[in-house]
């Protein structure tokens, strides 16, 4: 099989062909020759050129759809990329809790056709080299897109790196899996088509991102949620060897079943996967492949459920994440990870104390009157507080603390934040404080782009964020010249950066309920 598979991803390094093999001084014009041929983009403010719907790989429809991603047929002329190109399959996108449209995709084009990404880039000369950072978009594995508003590249662009955003199969379409798609598998697998489509973007940036100036071998990976988790899988990836060399992951690793004392790892197998794939198609009262392949995509994303989950598929991810991480087989690459104060949520409704504290013990068993020293439900209002953080911390907190000091301990640098800004907003949004994702423009740099109050202290906290994580693209350390020092956290020294309207560093806060996670849980279950 690992002969098989060098043979697929040398035919997809052929396929994608690197066209930066020779070139002298040569401008980044608005035109640029990619493998499949020319393309056509615009030029932004402040002089950033942005190229925009790029396909890197052939439509995933017809007899493709649950395949590997294959190379883009050639074409003649210049193809015009001044707009996105469709969002992968999904539900049309509306506003819901603390997410308005700017962090949304647009209802429209949402298709299966869906493999496109965009680059912004400064570079006036494609031998400028300059460092690139690529954004993996969030939304659970089952929406979302390179064209949601708050993931604009012009102002990273415009600091000098090139910054890539992708688009990747999801849900069902994505991460479908099926004992017959197994066996018409050259590598006997199947499941994990988005992250697949990652490892295509990511190769198809290292083989054409020198014709935009970019340095394909500075590449840094960065993604929020689900992104942050696809971040931390393509670190435990054997296939992703050599496509990057740092890492950015926003709230998200995966290291935590979301049921903690489960025997299961934190990723299905290849065989549960097949299992849960083969019940879809009997209730769809199908039998083959190919009539599964012949449903128009809407019709599937409305009768089928969707799948979402990251598998252990014997090929993509060998092992689990957790096995890939205590062996020291993940990509031993600087990591820049956190968190944020307010992103706990709890779905359904919430619980008083004394049924919170009977759930714990239920749940926990010899664990929870530990667990409820550092998340405590003495009475109601106290046990609403621990429910938010408790939900914050299994999903987030514990999983982000876990994975800075699995990757601290291997030897490689790592910053660790907390986001604790509470976020000025209107009406119905003022309830939300340091919520889920409201770091994301921030730290790309598009307040601009969200209808918020916003204050100084923000644009102030923006210019900030932003020029960490372009640091940390650039050098591997977020550090610079008139920013706020930020210290490596390591295991020992507890070191990281609060990040709010005062910018400084803090011992971790809550070290001992994330140790917990980590001591009592995570390593008993090695």
């Amino acid at each position: 099989m690992k002969k098989i598979a060098l043979l697929f991803f040398y035919f997809l390094s052929v396929c994608f062909s690197k066209t930066h093999a020779s070139f002298k001084d040569e401008p980044v014009g608005t035109k640029i020759k990619i493998a499949p041929g020319y393309i056509q983009g615009t030029v932004e403010k402040n002089g950033v050129k942005s190229f925009k719907g790029i396909p890197f790989a052939a439509p995933p429809v017809g007899p493709l759809r649950w395949k590997a991603p294959m190379p883009v047929a050639a074409w003649e002329g210049v193809k015009t990329c001044q707009a996105f190109g469709p969002s992968a399959m999904q539900r049309t996108p509306s506003p819901f809790y603390m997410w308005s449209e700017e962090f949304l995709i647009p209802k429209e084009p949402i298709q299966e056709d869906c493999l496109y990404l965009n680059v912004w880039t400064n570079a006036q000369k494609k031998t400028d080299k300059k460092p690139v950072l690529v954004w993996i978009h969030g939304g659970g594995f089952s929406s979302g897109g390179s064209s949601v508003p708050i993931y604009d590249g012009i102002n990273l662009a415009s600091k000098g790196v090139v910054y890539v955003s992708i688009n990747y199969r999801v849900g069902i379409f994505g991460f479908f899996s099926h004992p017959a798609l197994s066996q018409e598998s050259p590598m006997k697998t199947s499941g994990n088509y988005g992250l697949l489509d990652q490892i295509a973007a990511l190769q198809w940036v290292k083989n054409n991102i020198a014709q935009f100036g970019g340095d394909p071998t500075n590449v840094t990976i960065a993604g929020q949620s689900a992104g942050s988790f696809a971040v931390v899988s393509l670190m435990a990836s054997p296939l992703a060897k050599g496509l990057f060399h740092k890492a950015i992951a926003e709230s998200g690793a995966g290291l935590l079943p979301r049921n903690p004392l489960s025997s299961s790892q934190a990723m299905p197998s290849l065989k549960e996967s097949e299992e849960i794939g083969k019940k879809t198609m009997d209730n769809l009262g199908l039998f083959q492949i190919d009539q599964m392949r012949a449903i128009p995509a809407e019709e599937l994303l409305k009768k089928a459920s969707a799948r979402n989950v990251i598998i252990v598929d014997g090929y993509f991810m060998p092992e689990s994440i957790e096995q890939i991480f205590n062996q020291k087989k993940q990509h031993q690459v600087p990591l820049l990870t956190g968190w944020n104060e307010d992103e706990g949520l709890v779905m359904g409704p919430i619980k008083k104390a004394q049924e919170y504290r009977s759930d714990i013990e239920k749940q926990y068993g010899s664990l929870a009157q530990e667990l409820l020293t550092h998340y405590p439900g003495s009475n109601d209002s106290i046990a609403v507080q621990s429910q938010l953080n408790l939900s914050r911390d299994l999903v987030f907190g514990a999983p982000n603390y876990i994975l800075a000091t699995l990757q601290s301990n291997h030897g490689n640098p790592v910053y660790v934040y907390r986001f604790t800004r509470v976020v000025p907003a209107y009406g119905e949004y003022k309830k939300f404080k340091a919520f889920h994702t409201a770091e994301v423009p921030y730290a790309l740099s598009t307040l601009h782009l969200v209808n918020r109050p916003w204050e100084k202290a923000d644009f102030q906290l923006e210019k900030t964020m932003s020029s960490y994580w372009i640091n940390f693209a650039k050098f591997a350390n977020p550090n610079s010249k008139n920013l706020p020092s930020w210290q490596r956290f390591s295991s020992q020294n507890l070191d990281i950066i609060r990040l709010d309207k005062e910018v400084n560093m803090i011992k971790l806060p809550d070290f001992k309920s994330l140790n917990f996670f980590y001591q009592k849980i995570y390593l008993k279950r090695q």
